[in-house]
């Protein structure tokens, strides 16, 4: 069976993000990080909307994607800075996701900040990736 497209996206935002320096990239990642595999970077749908339009045999959808970054620092938000820098700019680079996107816009970025030990920084950036499907199969545009 084939991946839909927003496997295809999914799937594409990781591997863009696999050379981000420093820290690992995962895929949604749902089992606890131990503290060895931090920094981390967590790639993951959040939701996913049909938008009605005016084609007779298409639709176009909006898929939050959230990427999660993990730090433990002394300042957390500050050492994060070097890993959310380097997401933006992979994924602004590529903004069609190899072709299978419409458009990859920057919404959010939330932080969220634990004591600790060594005090843990989770720091989330939402991107609004458009894309379009058939209306009766989501694997093909």
């Amino acid at each position: 069976m084939a991946d839909t497209r927003r496997e295809l996206i999914l799937a594409r935002i990781a591997s863009n993000l696999s050379s981000i320096s420093g820290a690992t990239v995962y895929r949604s990642r749902v089992e606890p990080l131990a503290r060895g595999e931090v920094p981390a970077v967590i790639v993951e749908p959040v939701n996913d909307q049909p938008i009605d339009t005016n084609f007779y045999d298409k639709l176009d959808w909006t898929m939050r994607v959230r990427i999660t970054t993990l730090v433990r620092a002394a300042i957390p938000d500050d050492d994060s800075d070097t890993y959310t820098q380097q997401v933006h700019q992979k994924l602004m680079a590529d903004q069609t996701v190899n072709g299978y996107a419409l458009d990859l816009t920057p919404d959010r970025t939330d932080f969220s900040l634990y004591e600790a030990d060594m005090p843990l920084g989770i720091i989330s950036q939402d991107f609004l990736v458009r894309y379009r499907t058939s209306r009766t199969s989501l694997t093909s545009a």
